[in-house]
């Protein structure tokens, strides 16, 4: 490439062949030169996506050609002239280093500016919508059961979802996690209280089915629960009025599958992948931060499992949660002992066999 060409490793070289030449005249070596070209360096790999132990491994491969290459020509390469080497790889490599760090970090700090504007800018749209909704409330201006009243529970659930999702983002951030046994019935269980709530006030339908009381998985349940409370909204603000959201779980021999269908429609050609990056959205409604399915992505990857997009063209889409299905709770020997006393008595000569 050309930027390649122009700030990459040949451009070191030419200033390393310099370098040794002005080491053996026993004149002045320009590091400043070469730190400030290692520094372009660094900034062109970051932005094509490298990670900093590329770049460094970049300068510790050329010296390993350099050294290889003079065993294959027979070469002896001097104490002096390695010396210059090494000083000049380490000039090369902290420039590089440095510029790719300082790009890393203004592009974390510029995400999270980006993110911190965008949540003020929902936070106050919400609350200027209750607050507005309560004012007219408030002075008898409309009825407590119209439509006002329904924004203001609108407008109260979209504050609440905020706040959660926010609170789950921070603390993956921040790498809390409290990973429990928890029971998949329950989750669907809160899940379904608070969607019905959203789907009678968006007048979709919204079912729900369930799994065996046993079926455990590891996990933090708050911020699972945030991740299927997250896909649920996604799904009622993209289906279709009047069509169904389907929240439903299932499980293999060793996996537990959580998913939520709706009748969006179907995707656009190419949005699956694009779904899951921050700040992304699609459809004609843009609400929202869209941080939702990238925190969930993440979400789900800190309990072991995998998020995955099922596009059904002309219908909908699938949103699964995949998580590792955990053994159920070990049966206590009251239970054991009464199953197999009710086994006893309801054999010839128990106590259901005299009864009859």
């Amino acid at each position: 490439m050309e930027a390649e060409l122009t700030h990459g490793l040949p451009v070191f070289l030419d200033q390393l062949g310099e370098a040794l030449r002005r080491a053996i005249l026993h004149e002045v070596v320009d590091h400043g030169e070469i730190d400030n070209s290692a520094g372009h360096h660094g900034d062109h790999l970051f932005h094509e996506g490298l990670t900093v132990a590329q770049v460094v491994n970049s300068y510790g491969d050329l010296c390993q050609v350099i050294t290889g290459l003079a065993v294959d020509k027979q070469t002896a390469i001097g104490a002096a002239d390695f010396q210059t080497l090494n000083l000049c790889l380490d000039d090369a490599t902290a420039g590089a280093v440095t510029a790719y760090t300082r790009q890393r970090d203004r592009a974390i700090r510029d995400e999270g500016i980006e993110r911190l504007g965008f949540l003020a800018h929902e936070l106050r749209n919400a609350l200027s919508s209750a607050i507005l909704a309560f004012a007219s409330i408030k002075k008898g201006v409309v009825s407590t059961g119209g439509s006002t009243s329904a924004i203001l529970d609108r407008s109260h659930m979209r504050l609440q979802s905020l706040i959660d999702r926010s609170l789950a983002d921070v603390r993956l951030d921040a790498g809390i996690l409290n990973l429990e046994r928890v029971p998949v019935w329950e989750l669907l269980e809160e899940a379904e209280i608070g969607g019905c709530v959203i789907a009678q006030a968006k007048g979709i339908n919204f079912s729900v089915t369930t799994v065996d009381r046993n079926v455990i998985v590891e996990a933090d349940r708050p911020i699972l629960a945030a991740a299927i409370a997250n896909l649920l909204q996604n799904a009622f603000k993209f289906t279709l009025p009047g069509t169904t959201v389907n929240l439903r779980a299932s499980t293999t021999t060793s996996r537990v599958l959580i998913e939520i269908q709706d009748e969006c429609g179907g995707l656009p050609a190419g949005a699956v992948e694009n779904l899951l990056r921050p700040f992304v959205q699609q459809g004609r409604d843009r609400t929202g931060l869209g941080l939702g399915l990238s925190i969930c992505v993440k979400a789900v990857k800190t309990m072991a499992g995998e998020l995955h997009i099922r596009d059904l063209p002309g219908e909908g889409c699938i949103f699964m949660i995949d998580l590792p299905k955990q053994p159920p709770p070990p049966t206590s020997i009251h239970a054991r002992r009464d199953r197999e006393t009710d086994g006893q008595s309801s054999g010839p000569g128990g106590k259901n066999a005299l009864s009859r």
